[in-house]
């Protein structure tokens, strides 16, 4: 278990007090002994591990020292393809067969020095919010959220300090707020998805879900490769000054009273920080899940045809039947979902530019982790399947393709993580991720871990 920051565990290593090979022999411990209780990994090679690890040693004492993630393993969620490992997309129809090279993303942790943990356990083809059969690890009867289920809780439960996850209509954040760790979903385009499994090819973004938000920052300089952006120069500025609005009405409402009430705790802490905060709406919004149901079947039908032509039965019947409707969904609907997504889009930036935002702020979900078996949240008089309530807060921010962070503000009276969403313009990952420094470091939300068996 990695019990330092990214940074000072990369330090460590540097100067001889640990070892990556050290560090890739607890952490194989820790999955061999526990992971059969959550369920992180899909596909958990020691072997393999070790190797690197012990090469990453041996580099170091060449003098060969690549970054700062030199020997720091990252966990891969399985639609990400990473040489010496299968990509399964938490599905049969995808061969039990080892991938001989590597995803865009990937080269570039391995460029930094990042060695891998394996892959993490997904969502059948990235579609869905529980993850099966991953098990979140602040009560392993609840669900840890999806389709990046599996590293939430490689992180939350101190297997790792950072993971990859995939965000098409909240898969990122969704994890992150029900574990109790930091997502960030960066701007579309902005992260490579070469190499990576498709949902839908216009929605679909890759991103950190990381142990802080220092770590966050840290992962994006390596993800976004030799951008010369440097994400972590903007953490420790505060907010003084900073206008941030935040969003009520549909579709950010209703939602639990215990997050309800953690969300307005966070608005009065970020008061507090120094930042003017004032309530907005926009309409526009409400329609989200219409852009969302509009556009993901299609594209998602397009690419798994053949599958469901020539292997249905390997399809699950929930799954099959979004794959369906892509096939008789009338393109004139994609079309007008995308129209909607651009109207979506205007409305986010006139809101911005109209009352001078830095970001707009929301709960991530309206709801915290529901239980296995459970498919739907009674917000007072109001049912409401589990899919649906995971992504009206989150899929926003798909639509419109800007950067958006979740980051924990609290509790439920279960226990449950509870997490702050905060949303900037597009290409502000630095102001996103500087407002969530801001907030973790002056709580303890962030610090505060589950406790397994």
């Amino acid at each position: 278990m990695i019990l330092d920051s990214i940074k000072e565990t990369a330090r460590k290593i540097q100067d001889h007090e640990i070892s990556a090979t050290d560090i890739a022999l607890q952490l194989a411990s820790d999955v061999n002994n526990r992971d059969h209780i959550l369920n992180a990994f899909t596909s958990f090679n020691s072997e393999l591990l070790l190797d690197h690890a012990k090469l990453a040693d041996k580099q170091l004492s060449d003098g060969k020292y690549s970054g700062l993630l030199h020997g720091i393993p990252v966990g891969i969620k399985d639609i990400i393809n990473v040489a010496g490992y299968p990509t399964r997309c938490g599905s049969d129809l995808y061969p039990n067969q080892v991938q001989n090279s590597d995803a865009v993303v990937i080269n570039n942790l391995r460029t930094d020095g990042a060695i891998f943990a394996g892959k993490t356990t997904s969502h059948e083809l990235a579609c869905g919010v529980t993850s099966a059969p991953a098990s979140n690890p602040w009560n392993t009867n609840y669900v840890p959220g999806g389709s990046s289920g599996g590293s939430g809780v490689a992180v939350a439960c101190g297997y790792i300090r950072a993971a990859l996850g995939s965000d098409t209509g909240g898969s990122i954040r969704i994890p992150a707020s029900l574990c109790g760790v930091v997502g960030l979903k960066p701007t579309y385009g902005l992260v490579s998805t070469s190499g990576v499994e498709p949902l839908s090819v216009s929605l679909d973004h890759l991103g950190p879900i990381t142990a802080s938000v220092e770590d966050c920052a840290l992962i994006m300089n390596s993800l976004v490769g030799q951008s010369g952006v440097d994400y972590t120069s903007e953490l420790n500025q505060g907010i003084a000054g900073m206008r941030f609005g935040v969003l009520a009405g549909k579709p950010f409402s209703p939602m639990q009273p215990d997050v309800q009430q953690a969300f307005e705790n966070a608005v009065d802490h970020l008061r507090d920080l120094g930042a003017t905060c004032i309530n907005i709406e926009i309409p526009e919004l409400e329609h989200t899940l219409a852009v969302e149901f509009g556009i993901i079947p299609l594209e998602a039908g397009a690419y798994h045809l053949n599958s469901l032509q020539n292997k249905p039965g390997l399809i699950s019947p929930s799954i099959r039947t979004l794959l369906i409707a892509g096939r008789v969904i009338p393109e004139s609907i994609y079309h007008r979902a995308n129209t909607g997504r651009k109207l979506i889009a205007s409305a986010l930036r006139r809101a911005f530019e109209d009352n001078n935002l830095n970001a707009v702020i929301t709960p991530s979900l309206p709801a915290t982790a529901a239980k296995k078996d459970q498919d739907e949240f009674t917000f007072d008089t109001l049912s409401e399947h589990i899919s649906v309530s995971y992504v009206r807060t989150t899929a926003p921010f798909n639509v419109s393709g800007q950067p958006a962070i979740s980051v924990p503000c609290g509790f439920d009276s279960m226990g449950l993580p509870i997490g702050l969403q905060i949303a900037t313009r597009p290409f502000d990952e630095t102001g996103a991720l500087r407002i969530a420094h801001a907030y973790a470091t002056s709580t303890d939300w962030q610090l505060v871990t589950p406790k397994i068996g």
